[in-house]
């Protein structure tokens, strides 16, 4: 598949991705790309978010690839048994937090638990084995339930623009080989 013939979904996690992040330089050299956009980037309500990937989905007018951070891939995942079947071709799910974890920040905790039904639709997981938000070992049980295929990011903590990752190229090359993939 190419970009021209889907509609990329970018699904940014809790406080929206600034202008430095991947997702948002993404968004600009993307043409088919646009973001779903949440009520409030700092008050995260799991049904508002859940609802606002599933309208997203239903009013695009070609297939849908999602390509979800952090919050958004939790998000994704609650959104995905009551999107329209067939709508969505694929997903790009990076930096999965783990909202179950103790100690996480109540307004993250409301997404728990993290469903873990297969998705319904092809899927990846990037992952890092420094991210701050959740274990390694948690984000490979999570891509094994849904049928996701894990990659591995090394030591790239929490794969956004404070880790070092604002233009994040290797992860546009990864994207344009799952994209051929649908």
């Amino acid at each position: 598949m190419r970009t021209a013939d889907c509609c990329i979904l970018v699904v940014p996690g809790y406080t929206g991705s600034g202008p430095d992040h991947w997702q948002s330089r993404w968004e600009e050299r993307l043409s088919t790309a646009r973001r779903v956009v949440q009520e409030d980037w700092d008050r995260p309500e799991p049904e508002a978010w859940r609802d606002a990937v599933i309208a997203a989905v239903q009013a695009a007018a070609r297939p849908v690839v999602l390509v979800a951070h952090s919050l958004g891939v939790v998000s994704v995942a609650q959104a995905a048994p009551d999107l329209p079947a067939g709508a969505v071709r694929g997903a790009f799910l990076v930096a999965l937090p783990d909202v179950e974890r103790p100690g996480t920040p109540a307004p993250l905790r409301a997404f728990a638990p993290i469903p873990r039904d297969p998705l319904p639709f092809r899927a990846v997981l990037v992952t890092s084995r420094s991210d701050p938000y959740a274990a390694y070992a948690r984000a490979e049980a999570f891509a094994g339930a849904w049928g996701a295929e894990l990659v591995d990011a090394g030591e790239s903590g929490h794969l956004n623009a404070e880790s070092g990752h604002g233009p994040w190229p290797e992860g546009l090359m990864r994207f344009a080989g799952f994209l051929k993939t649908l």
